[in-house]
């Protein structure tokens, strides 16, 4: 069975030429695999690219609502030219397989997520402050710290298919497209507490970046990017803002990347999303007995039990549920494993070691 291009953009056989224009507008913005990463997002591309070519065109759309993909690739008009009641022949449709270009010609850009920045900025004031107010950013930044030659663009939604653009067209002859050099991507860790990642935090950093203005000139851009750190994150996990640094003509800029990385804690270490914790007891309570206190993340300490065993070297206790959160279901913790070090004396009384030497097994 031919695939169903009206359900690809979500639209009935009814509907209307502007209904097709802004099915596509909003479903090709919404899958561009420059802003969509996730699995199978090209594929969706290239499928509305297919879909918005056949239905925005009278006579494919015609022939393909009367006998399908299937009549509207094999050719109808050549073999079948008779079930179409001898009408003029029609020459097989085969889709060119460049969703990009049929996506520059609509939009008259291969990528508007970085070039409308101007057009935007120009027609929507404050467009910055309305954003930092969304964040309550206000002055209390937390540890703020300036970039300098950074790459990026501004990240905007265009899921509203009425919006107006200023680029729009819908001439199908485009010839070959260059692709714009992009910075590499720059990567900064960001340290975050033990404590911020049991609970969650947003952590919001200051960039400067150089902006190049409708008339060409280049000026110096602050910015603040908000990010929220989900409970449980773990170290290395990556925050990427698209095209966030330094403009330039005719290069993309480069990705903001931020590296979470684990504050060093006084106390703990962490693995995966369970929590490791080293005890000090003496040789006297690790052979006769103790109630070791040991602190947890949030502050509080609790009494582990020691009084009815000897502790040995590799000795561990597992405090469930006293970890960290799992990253994919904060619901769940991790637990608090507890080692042992035992802390010998540096000297023993000759008494004492005739006492241990007569007592002591082995």
């Amino acid at each position: 069975m031919g695939k169903d291009y009206y359900k690809i953009l979500g639209l009935s056989r009814g509907a209307s030429e502007e209904d097709i224009k802004k099915a596509y507008r909003k479903m090709a913005l919404k899958f561009h695999p420059d802003k969509n990463k996730t699995a199978g997002a090209e594929e969706k591309f290239k499928e509305i690219a297919e879909a918005y070519e056949v239905l925005s065109d009278p006579k494919k759309r015609g022939v393909y609502d009367q006998y399908g993909e299937e009549g509207l690739k094999g050719g109808m008009g050549n073999n079948n030219n008779a079930n179409m009641g001898g009408q003029n022949t029609y020459t097989s449709y085969t889709f060119h397989g460049d969703p990009r270009a049929t996506f520059e010609a609509f939009f008259g850009t291969s990528n508007p997520f970085e070039n409308f920045f101007n057009n935007l900025h120009n027609s929507s004031s404050g467009l910055f402050t309305d954003h930092m107010d969304h964040h309550n950013m206000g002055d209390n930044l937390d540890d703020p710290f300036a970039f300098s030659s950074l790459g990026g663009g501004l990240g905007v939604n265009f899921g509203n298919p009425t919006a107006r653009t200023p680029f729009r067209s819908h001439s199908f002859n485009v010839g070959p497209r260059k692709e714009k050099p992009q910075d590499p991507p720059i990567e900064h860790d960001l340290y975050v507490s033990l404590e911020d990642i049991n609970r969650g935090v947003t952590k919001r950093m200051k960039i400067s970046r150089r902006v190049v203005a409708n008339d060409g000139t280049v000026r110096k851009e602050e910015k603040v990017l908000a990010i929220n750190v989900k409970p449980g994150w773990k170290s290395g996990t990556k925050i990427t803002f698209q095209r966030e640094g330094d403009q330039a003509p005719n290069k993309i800029p480069a990705d903001i990347v931020f590296i979470i990385r684990d504050k060093p804690h006084p106390h703990f270490k962490r693995e995966g999303s369970d929590l490791k914790y080293t005890c000090q007891i003496s040789l006297k309570e690790a052979l006769c007995g103790a109630r070791a206190e040991i602190p947890l993340l949030g502050g509080e300490r609790m009494v582990v039990n020691l009084q009815d065993e000897v502790v040995q070297p590799n000795t561990v206790k597992r405090i469930v549920g006293k970890g960290l959160p799992n990253p994919k279901d904060a619901n769940r913790k991790g637990d608090l494993i507890v080692n042992f070090d035992i802390v010998f004396p540096d000297r023993l009384s000759d008494n004492l070691r005739d006492l241990f030497r007569k007592y002591l097994p082995g």
